[in-house]
């Protein structure tokens, strides 16, 4: 599997020193961010990213009216996003906190583009691999389920029908080809129209 490029990079920057907070915002940009929002305190953050649904959040830790790692639990249990905690604290409760909450990425102030963007691009990507593993887990569970209809379909048509089974597997493969039905559907139609009779 080749290199797959992120391409959503959609910012919500929360940081409630102003100084700060402009630092990060050109230090994006200037990286090719859309930054979409900034906010002063983590309630905003929060409205913000919910209104918004950014691809990534940078956040302080400490902001008034909600700390940062509050916001992004908020944030996280309805949305899937990126986030990357600043702070100017590097204790290990903190940092376990962040983890906890869903920050994929940590950063200690003061800190340099330098730091800063390879957090951002880690918590990107980090956050580009669980979304393909979820996606990859509803294929394999929608494919499971797929075939459990199938094969129901398949012990009707042999039971009822007296069809040996690949005979019956055939059948509904060749009628899913002919009216242009996935596989699953025809399943779905045996099951309702022969489990009736």
């Amino acid at each position: 599997m080749g290199k797959t490029e992120i391409k959503s990079r959609r910012v919500i920057v929360a940081e409630d020193e102003g100084l700060i907070r402009l630092d990060i915002v050109e230090t994006l940009k200037s990286a090719g961010f859309d930054v979409i929002a900034e906010c002063d305190n983590g309630e905003a953050a929060v409205e913000k990213a919910l209104e918004l649904e950014p691809d990534l959040c940078v956040f302080d830790v400490k902001m008034p009216k909600m700390d940062g790692i509050t916001a992004a639990e908020k944030i996280l249990k309805e949305l899937s996003c990126a986030v990357v905690m600043l702070t100017a604290f590097s204790q290990t409760e903190l940092v376990e906190r962040a983890r906890d909450a869903g920050a994929m990425a940590y950063v200690v102030k003061p800190f340099t583009p330098a730091e800063l963007l390879p957090a951002v691009e880690i918590a990107l990507h980090r956050q580009h691999e669980i979304l393909a593993m979820e996606n990859e887990i509803a294929d394999l569970t929608e494919r499971f389920e797929t075939r459990k209809i199938v094969d129901r379909a398949k012990g009707l048509l042999m039971e009822r029908m007296g069809m040996p089974e690949s005979e019956a597997f055939r059948w509904i493969q060749k009628t899913s080809m002919d009216r242009r039905l996935s596989m699953r559907e025809v399943a779905e139609a045996v099951i309702d129209q022969v489990a009736e009779k």
